[in-house]
């Protein structure tokens, strides 16, 4: 594995935090490249679950150096907070093993409250976000107004530029949305003491990677949400902020993207999706009711209870397409198990276009008209959580994952059949 890149195929929660945990094994760096803190990678290790938010999903084995690239949004107050739940569950993170780069941008406690207010202000046009600061952060990216790690660490250069941006955005929270403003003072004391805390951590993340891979070291780029969700390719506007697949890895890492040799894409198999926006196989009924308490679909940060319908391959094949994958992995079949039969949407049924499409329609400017033609599987209503050869899986499941992969044209490489590490079936096996 010189360079593997781990992205999500559908709207997110797929299961790559177990994936990354897994594949990290066999890698000397693992990278996360975009997202914040919204973003939950839930790992199960000898029977204890971690939920991971900003710190890569390499830190639960030793020896592996994890990196938060610049094109992460970092929330340092949340970091900490995450750093010292590790540290009490006998998981010490130290700057050798933990990298966090100068070029990130930093998430204050304006852009949360900011989030939260907005959305109030959206009513029935909220995206629903997940209120953690998120998109207010790279607004002010892109804005050129935002405050990245390495102005932290400089107290001159933080008192400047804080007091500009503390300046207009107390005039919007208090003019626009009628609350309290920020007291400077108070904000330059807590993020002066929170600099001294990150500064061991800081370096130049995409020269430190991109020297690691000219000496042989085998580096695995971690995406945070789904393809589903990216901030150009997605369902927008009901997306997150940021490029979530492997083209965001150049930005978002600075390491060349055309140095990533293996791309795996992460999909359960059957759909999930958290907050608003078009879900085509959504199932709002019994059956998708039924999902979300067989694979116990509620946010991993959030706790909000995820929408759950059935797998899309339309979107599906986007997604792999859209990212180069060259390899699948299908997660959480066992969820499956309960069912007679298994619906799956392979097709789109397009108000005002002659027969059905196969591809998926992006140039749409809305999909909720449209419309999922599906095809039912048969199930095979047994439990499969302990089979950990492929060959150990009745063969209504066996020919569910051969008859998505024909659909898909790349090869699944890997199937979960429950939460922990060794419930991940090499396709093969």
């Amino acid at each position: 594995m010189p360079t593997l890149s781990i992205f999500g195929a559908q709207w997110g929660d797929e299961g790559k935090g177990k994936i990354i945990d897994l594949l990290a094994r066999e890698a000397d760096y693992v990278v996360r490249y975009q997202g914040g803190a919204n973003a939950g990678h839930t790992v199960v290790v000898d029977g204890q679950k971690f939920v991971l938010r900003l710190v890569p999903s390499g830190i639960l084995h030793a020896g592996k150096v994890n990196v938060i690239g610049n094109g992460v949004a970092v929330d340092p107050l949340a970091l900490f907070q995450e750093l010292d739940e590790l540290a009490q569950r006998g998981i010490a993170v130290d700057p050798s093993r933990l990298r966090v780069s100068a070029g990130a941008h930093v998430i204050f406690d304006h852009h949360r409250r900011i989030d939260a207010l907005s959305e109030r202000w959206r009513g029935a046009g909220r995206i629903g976000t997940t209120g953690r600061g998120i998109g207010p952060c790279y607004a002010d990216k892109a804005a050129r107004t935002g405050l990245r790690v390495a102005d932290l660490l400089e107290p001159a250069r933080l008192r400047v530029r804080l007091t500009a941006a503390l300046t207009e955005k107390n005039a919007l929270i208090e003019a626009v949305h009628h609350e309290a403003p920020f007291d400077l003072a108070e904000s330059l004391t807590r993020y002066g003491k929170v600099a001294e805390r990150l500064a061991p951590f800081v370096g130049d993340t995409g020269a430190e990677v991109r020297a690691a891979w000219k000496r042989g070291k085998s580096i695995l780029f971690e995406g945070a949400q789904g393809a589903m969700l990216d901030i150009d390719h997605g369902t927008y506007p009901y997306v997150t902020s940021s490029s979530t697949g492997t083209d965001g890895i150049g930005t978002g890492a600075g390491f060349p993207a055309t140095r990533v040799e293996r791309v795996l894409g992460v999909t359960k198999a059957y759909c999930t999706r958290v907050g608003e926006g078009p879900f085509p196989s959504e199932d709002t009924g019994k059956d998708g009711e039924t999902i979300r308490e067989v694979g116990n679909e509620f946010g991993s940060v959030t706790g909000r209870p995820r929408r759950c319908g059935w797998l899309d391959l339309v979107a599906l094949r986007y997604a792999l397409d859209l990212n180069g994958a060259t390899g699948l992995v299908l997660t959480n079949l066992d969820v499956l198990s309960v069912f007679d039969e298994i619906p799956v949407c392979v097709a789109y049924d397009v108000p005002g276009q002659r027969g059905p499409l196969s591809e998926y329609p992006a140039h749409l400017p809305d999909l909720a008209p449209v419309r999922p033609r599906f095809e039912r599987r048969p199930g095979w209503r047994s439990d499969i959580g302990g089979a950990r050869r492929f060959a150990e899986l009745p063969k209504a499941a066996r020919d569910y994952v051969q008859w998505v992969e024909e659909r898909i044209g790349i090869p699944i490489e890997l199937v979960s059949v429950g939460p922990e590490r060794e419930a991940v079936v090499p396709r093969t096996a």
